[in-house]
């Protein structure tokens, strides 16, 4: 199944203390229904120092919110909106789930892109550095070590048949 809300998606919190407040989402915990979202719902941490080099502190953490509390905000409309699903047709013919923003009817999948075009530089960055190597592989000479060049001197020796080893033994 598809999440309606995943990590980097900017999101509006809808209830709560922190309502209101936008950010983006840090981390997604599906089980728990849960999102940990920027500048949402911080919490105090105190730390006991565990060594006598250490200090005890105070530390804010970002603490999780209910997915209910959360509306996706539409990179098109710019709006807090509720968030829809359809199949769409990739380019190999695949259908594919997408999240729809339900006012503009957009799709709110920009990382697909800029994951796809990521994906195509390093593939085409990939094939140019093997291509590379192997050029390089090509151009330089062979080096050959002594047990090479005495494994061709016992290559290149005539062999003798097993007739003439035995009259030679004789």
């Amino acid at each position: 199944m598809i999440a309606k809300i995943k990590k980097n998606d900017t999101v509006m919190v809808i209830a709560g203390e922190d309502a209101g407040k936008t950010g983006k989402v840090v981390s997604v915990n599906p089980a728990k229904h849960t999102a940990t979202v920027e500048g949402v719902n911080i919490q105090k941490k105190h730390r006991k120092a565990r060594s006598a080099q250490d200090t005890s502190r105070i530390e804010d953490i970002l603490g999780p919110v209910n997915v209910s509390n959360l509306m996706l905000v539409c990179p098109v409309c710019g709006k807090a909106v509720r968030v829809g699903i359809s199949t769409v047709k990739d380019e190999n013919g695949k259908e594919k789930k997408v999240r729809i923003c339900k006012k503009c009817g957009a799709a709110v999948e920009p990382k697909a892109e800029a994951k796809a075009a990521k994906k195509a530089t390093k593939k085409a960055a990939k094939t140019t550095e093997t291509a590379e190597a192997t050029a390089e592989v090509k151009k330089a000479p062979r080096k050959t070590t002594r047990k090479a060049e005495a494994t061709a001197e016992v290559k290149k020796a005539p062999r003798k048949k097993a007739a003439e080893t035995t009259e030679a033994a004789e």
